[in-house]
């Protein structure tokens, strides 16, 4: 399978600090055994969950945004794989895939592009790549009625997510057309125009491609809100926004409510879930922020989306630990590493799946 990096044991000894009288996560996490036919070993394998991330930030870059949401998915993991396996979270109910590399795709742009907007175009016809690689990977965990988890990158990956989870769910015949909804908790709505691929499209290409049905955004930034994109979303009767500002100014919902209201509208059929670390105040991410959301709100929503949902997958984007302009946060890793498992204990508990 193209780009993609499968992990083996050893990578996870590696990443994985063993101690005396614990076992930690990544002791019992599954890796594929059989590394030479992929689609077959996701099948075979008895996870319900299918994790794997995709370091790059080609996206951010060709939305003219700042570099680094590919530094999350390594601190990520390590975090990950030293969490303990207890009655809580036993492990063995997640497949780790391994990460999609784009890096030599990055680096040719960087060599050979001349100048800003020749870079921009680069960029842009380079998301196509990637679009293609998450799609199929993503189509393939979806198919086997596995639910994937998809860590790192840059918005832009909502699009391949969307369109890979449709076309498996449709071919494992749970749904009846390719098609699904999306949840969204963003200080953005990423529904700009289609101008190229960038990290601020993905759901604009999903539903024009007609893969994405009902889209709900929860805690949109009114300051970063373009009319014309507000105009498109109120006048569609099957998307939905409910504003920072109406959650936590003008108090019209509260942020549960928000939740519950995005679950509500999109509980006709499967849902991905998606959470832009861009909407947590001053998580490092490509638009840190002063002003957001609380990582315990993160965390609720994470929960209560997961047992409200038909999940078709969870994606966590744009978070950084270094940012090209030198700012850093090692914690990013660790707070995704909550999220994940929040994730995961909300499905096995409230629906027994595993």
């Amino acid at each position: 399978m193209q780009h993609l990096t499968v992990y083996n044991r050893h990578n996870l000894a590696q990443l994985t600090n063993i101690r005396r009288f614990e076992t930690k996560m990544g002791e019992r996490i599954l890796v594929l055994e059989n590394g030479n036919n992929i689609e077959q070993a996701i099948a075979a394998s008895p996870a319900k969950f299918v994790l794997f991330g995709i370091p790059e930030d080609i996206g951010v870059k060709a939305n003219m945004g700042v570099g680094g949401a590919d530094t999350v998915w390594m601190p990520f993991l390590k975090s990950f794989l030293n969490i303990q396996s207890n009655d809580f979270l036993q492990g063995d109910e997640i497949l780790l895939l391994g990460h999609l590399d784009f890096s030599e795709l990055a680096l040719l742009i960087e060599t050979n592009a001349q100048g800003h907007s020749e870079r921009v175009e680069a960029y842009r016809h380079a998301v196509e790549t990637i679009d293609n690689a998450v799609e199929h990977l993503v189509k393939v965990i979806a198919q086997n009625n596995k639910i994937p988890i998809v860590i790192g990158g840059g918005h832009n990956n909502a699009y391949g997510c969307i369109k890979g989870a449709a076309k498996g769910l449709y071919q494992a015949g749970l749904i009846p057309i390719a098609e699904i909804n999306a949840i969204n908790l963003d200080a953005h709505s990423d529904y700009r125009p289609t101008e190229g691929r960038h990290s601020g499209n993905a759901f604009r290409y999903a539903e024009e491609d007609g893969y994405l049905e009902k889209y709900c955004v929860i805690g949109l930034h009114e300051n970063y809100l373009p009319q014309n994109v507000w105009m498109d979303i109120v006048n569609n009767p099957f998307m939905d926004v409910i504003t920072y500002e109406d959650i936590f100014l003008h108090e019209k919902h509260t942020f549960l409510q928000a939740v519950a209201h995005a679950t509500s509208f999109t509980d006709d059929t499967y849902c991905g879930i998606e959470l832009d670390l861009d909407i947590v105040e001053k998580a490092l991410s490509s638009a840190t922020s002063p002003v957001g959301i609380t990582t315990f709100q993160a965390r609720q929503y994470i929960h209560y989306a997961a047992g409200d949902c038909q999940v078709a997958y969870l994606h966590i984007c744009e978070g950084a630990t270094q940012l090209n302009d030198g700012r850093k946060d090692p914690a990013t890793g660790k707070l995704v590493s909550y999220l994940v498992s929040d994730f995961i204990k909300a499905l096995v508990v409230s629906k027994e799946i595993v």
